[in-house]
């Protein structure tokens, strides 16, 4: 059903039909732009009706077909988020080209008190995708969209990680709260540990009360669940997707079976045409701010993969153990020396980035990082 028109002018015309999706869990909001008109329109469909959404692309298509004498073209584009890329996949599916859109790389007011609607939103993503279609890049960053086998192979990572970071909470948990009566956690994760904790007494020589030891053994049920679930993940076949690059990944000495399915199914399974778009992908591009006589460094953009960034910095930990006679730390070495602290710490992030592009080398080309070991 449509909604209503914007009396807002589009200068230009071109055999192209631009539509932007505005997605939320209970409608989607399409804006759309046809070369028959010189304005936007804007039409309201409950939310998931992907069918809905082709009938009206079509439908759109005919009546701008019968006014330009041919056919025009359909670009769509949404912003990436909780949707994920299944509509991205329908629409190319059904012959539509498709953009999904990084939502913070579109630029908004910076009123103290801006208007934000769900038609707004969606106005200001079509004037984007239009700006980007005229070739200004920079409106706004497109999302590079794996494949299913993709997408399904770096499950297996990401889910690791949520376990070990639910993991480590149960295993705090415990420890604080026999803290508050002074007593040591002894060892969670073992199955008497219930019955150990019967026999434990507080400074005072009092038992643990008894609503304490049923917390503490639901918190340690919930540990053992989670440890159980952790080793059965180890147990499952790395996903084939990832595996030419994680083998490979693999050969290299301080790089283990985690560190290697991590970077294959977080970074490497992208094309790069550059050492600098991998070092942004990860975030850790330099971010300089300058304005007329005023210059300075902000640290790394952290904008990309949180994830490859973060096992990135802690691989380069690691490269300097495993590998302390490569090219790549003795730069470290000799830029540092034995200072600790703040610049160790920056120092590490710009190995990080070295490290990656090296990394990336290696797998594209074959090129073994300057000195480093390969595993025997």
């Amino acid at each position: 059903m449509q909604t209503s028109t914007a009396r807002t002018p589009i200068n230009g015309h071109s055999a192209t039909i631009c539509v932007a999706i505005e997605l939320s869990q209970r409608s989607w909001v399409i804006v759309m732009h046809g070369p028959d008109q010189d304005r936007l329109s804007r039409y309201k469909l409950a939310a998931g009706d992907c069918e809905g959404l082709l009938a009206l692309l079509a439908r759109v298509r005919r009546r701008a077909g019968r006014a330009l004498g041919q056919a025009p073209a359909v670009v769509s584009c949404y912003e990436a988020g909780y949707d994920g890329f299944w509509l991205h996949r329908r629409l190319l599916a059904a012959g539509i080209e498709n953009l999904v859109i990084d939502p913070a790389s579109l630029t908004v007011e910076r009123r103290a008190r801006r208007a934000k609607t769900d038609r707004i939103d969606g106005e200001k993503m079509l004037r984007a995708l239009l700006a980007y279609r005229r070739g200004e890049p920079r409106v706004m960053s497109v999302v590079r969209v794996p494949s299913p086998e993709q997408e399904d192979a770096r499950r297996h990572t990401r889910e690791r990680e949520r376990l070990i970071k639910e993991h480590t909470g149960h295993l705090n948990r415990i420890k604080a709260l026999l803290r508050t009566l002074g007593i040591a956690a002894g060892e969670p994760g073992h199955g008497e540990w219930p019955a150990w904790l019967v026999r434990q007494r507080d400074r005072q020589g009092n038992p643990v009360s008894p609503r304490l030891v049923a917390e503490l053994a639901r918190e340690h049920a919930r540990l053992r669940l989670v440890r159980e679930q952790i080793a059965a993940l180890a147990e499952e076949p790395v996903p084939a997707a990832t595996t030419p690059a994680r083998v490979q990944l693999a050969r290299l000495k301080g790089i283990g079976p985690v560190f290697a399915a991590t970077l294959a199914g977080e970074l490497f399974w992208k094309t790069f045409d550059n050492r600098r778009e991998v070092g942004a992908y990860c975030g850790l591009a330099p971010s300089p701010w300058q304005s007329g006589g005023v210059a300075r460094d902000q640290g790394i953009s952290k904008a990309g993969n949180r994830r490859a960034r973060h096992v990135a910095v802690e691989l380069a930990w690691l490269w300097l153990i495993h590998q302390p006679q490569s090219a790549l730390s003795r730069w470290f070495h000799a830029r540092v020396g034995d200072l600790r602290g703040r610049v160790r710490r920056i120092a590490i992030v710009a190995l990080a980035r070295k490290l990656v592009i090296a990394l990336w080398r290696f797998l594209t080309t074959g090129l073994v990082p300057t000195d480093a070991v390969l595993k025997a």
